[in-house]
């Protein structure tokens, strides 16, 4: 594989471990790229992690991909519930697209039960803790095989 995944996280997870650990753990940020970077490897994958609290990079970053990435793993944290701007941008990508929450936004306040994202994502991984990006990125390796 030529090009790589590009997995991009949004605002707050760069706390991740430390951040309400009784909804998204102990594990961190650094702690889940080295175990994509892991899967990645055994897969024949290639992954680019990239986390920003700032919407217009991360939308920059999904522009960009249209160039250089295979296809992208998207938690995009809050942004999921508000932003149209990253919706608009990802619907821009020709590429695989798959949706990853820490927690089950379905068992969580009323307002996170909708996702922006949803709507472009060829699938939503929820509730399965940090796991879930291992899991998206095994599915990932069969949409782009």
């Amino acid at each position: 594989m030529t090009q790589p995944i590009l997995v991009l996280n949004g605002p707050n997870l760069n706390l991740l471990g430390q951040r309400q650990p009784e909804i998204y753990g102990r594990e961190t940020l650094a702690d889940v790229e080295a175990a994509l970077a892991r899967l990645a490897a055994e897969l024949g994958l290639a992954v680019l992690c990239r986390q920003s609290n700032h919407e217009g990079e991360l939308v920059d970053w999904i522009q960009e991909a249209r160039r250089t990435a295979a296809g992208i793993v998207i938690n995009p944290g809050a942004y999921s519930h508000t932003s149209v701007a990253i919706l608009d941008a990802l619907n821009a990508f020709e590429g695989p697209v798959l949706e990853v929450h820490i927690s089950n936004i379905h068992k969580r306040e009323t307002f996170r039960h909708h996702s922006f994202v949803s709507a472009r994502a060829d699938g939503v991984i929820a509730g399965f803790g940090t796991e879930g990006y291992l899991f998206a990125l095994r599915r990932m390796a069969g949409l782009v095989a």
